[in-house]
């Protein structure tokens, strides 16, 4: 899952209350089914840090709560407004994310240095999601690493 530091980084999930986060502000259709159909509480999470001086894999946490309304779609303030969600419809949706532990940086190039993980949705070209699958063959070659 990846998030920009100036927003929410590891060190800010690590510090806030029980270290759990909203996940919100996702606007992807792809993203957000995969959050709502292929993530369940207690899934690890890839906490990624992007947009940044040193992208890359900054922390462990894991999914901690089911998906629900993300309420900033809602919030004409928000810069993740949407004015075509309805209350009774809601388009976009978060789950809370818990951080574990902060891992030592683990940028794209040592990844890609990693036949293991070539296969790594994260790795692949034009990729651009926020969130993404990592099988558990992946999981555990990224354990190994950080």
């Amino acid at each position: 899952m990846k998030s920009e530091p100036d927003e929410c980084s590891i060190d800010d999930a690590l510090a806030a209350p029980c270290a759990t986060v909203a996940w919100t502000g996702v606007r992807n259709y792809q993203a957000r089914n995969f959050m709502r159909d292929g993530m369940q509480v207690g899934d690890g999470v890839l906490f990624y840090h992007s947009s940044c001086a040193k992208p890359g894999i900054a922390g462990v946490a894991r999914v901690a709560s089911a998906t629900r309304a993300d309420p900033t779609q809602f919030d004409p303030g928000s810069p993740y407004h949407d004015p075509k969600s309805q209350l009774s419809t809601p388009r976009w949706l978060l789950l809370d994310v818990q951080a574990l532990r902060k891992t030592r940086p683990i940028g794209l190039a040592e990844l890609r240095a990693h036949p293991e993980l070539a296969g790594l949705q994260i790795l692949q070209r034009g990729n651009r999601l926020s969130i993404t699958p990592v099988d558990e063959a992946h999981w555990n070659a990224i354990m190994r690493l950080g």
